[in-house]
This record gives C-alpha cells, structure tokens and sequence, in this order.
C-alpha cells in the first residue's frame, strides 16, 4: 500500500525515518515535460520560417498536452472557446494562423475514448515521436542546412522543433532498481 506524499499518486514510497522517498519527483518531471512540449507545438503553430505540415501538430498536442490543458478544453471553457472560434469564423474571416488552434480544440474535444487513452500509453509515445522526428526531418529538410536553421527567419521554428522533439513525455514507472529499501525500517 503507498503511503506518504505520493500515496494519492499510487506510488512506491520507502520510509526513510522522518522522510518518505518515492517517485513524486518523475511524475512533476514529466509533467513538466509535457509543458514543454505542448508550449512548443503551440508556438510552432504560429510560427513563421518553416514549412512543414503543420496539420501534424494538432494530433502530437492532443496526444502531449499536460493533463489540466486537456481538462480544460474538454470542460465548459473548452466548449466556449470553440463556439466563439467558429462563431467567429462563420461571420468573420480567421487569420490561416488561427485555424489550427482551433481544429486543436475541436479534436480534444470530439476526440473518442480510445484516441485520448493513447495519452498515457507506450503506442501514444511512439505515436508523437513519430510525428516529432517526421516534423524535425521535414524543417531541416525544408531549410537547407543547420546553419541556415538558426538564422533570423527560422530560428523561432527551430527551437521549436528541438524542444518537440527532446521533451517528449514516454510513460514509465518508478521502481527501486539499485536503491535498494528495506520494506519497513
């Protein structure tokens, strides 16, 4: 039975005397990392400099996006920022800019079941590394050549990418490996 600061998290937890050692500090690192992620593939969204498909990034947000985003677009806020994003669009024109925006809400939003438990799982992981590294290929592709990547156009566009592709979130699970606890002390 998990006890201590990460029993809510349902992980192992050794008693250290007057300290619980357990496995809180993975789970704050990964989230951390799916912030990271999803901030990139949001400012790739609305970057300039790139030309890759950028219909590609509204799956790896839905896929990578940290779980409080994701409550929040499928919850009440959600549903009025998409109603606004096409009552807007119906009456006005949308800037090229902001359609993928709101495609990005409207997929989190009508996405099934079995699509968003992918989030979590080793598939959704190889799922948006795919994406990730296909993304990656296709800018430096598109570019021309590393030094050209980091110039004044295309530099937004290139952090952008790196921090999709180097802050992926793969599940895992925290275990004792080398650390070696006595059950009860």
């Amino acid at each position: 039975m998990p006890r201590g600061p990460c029993a809510s998290l349902n992980q192992r937890c050794w008693g250290l005397r007057d300290a619980d050692l357990c496995c809180a500090l993975l789970h704050h690192r990964a989230e951390a990392m799916r912030w990271v992620s999803a901030t990139a593939a949001a400012t790739l969204m609305l970057a300039t400099g790139t030309n890759i498909r950028r219909s590609f990034l509204v799956p790896f947000f839905a896929l990578q996006a940290p779980s409080s985003t994701i409550s929040t677009i499928k919850g009440d806020y959600g549903r009025w920022m998409a109603f606004a994003g096409i009552l807007l669009r119906l009456l006005h024109f949308i800037p090229g800019e902001l359609d993928l925006p709101l495609s990005t809400i409207l997929l989190v939003m009508i996405a099934p079941y079995q699509f968003m438990d992918l989030r979590g799982s080793q598939g959704g992981a190889i799922l948006s590394a795919a994406i990730a590294i296909y993304l990656t290929f296709q800018h430096f592709n598109s570019v021309g050549s590393l030094r050209n990547a980091f110039r004044r156009e295309s530099i937004i566009a290139t952090v952008s990418i790196i921090h999709m592709t180097f802050f992926l979130k793969f599940p895992g699970k925290c275990r004792k490996s080398w650390l070696q606890f006595p059950e009860s002390i």
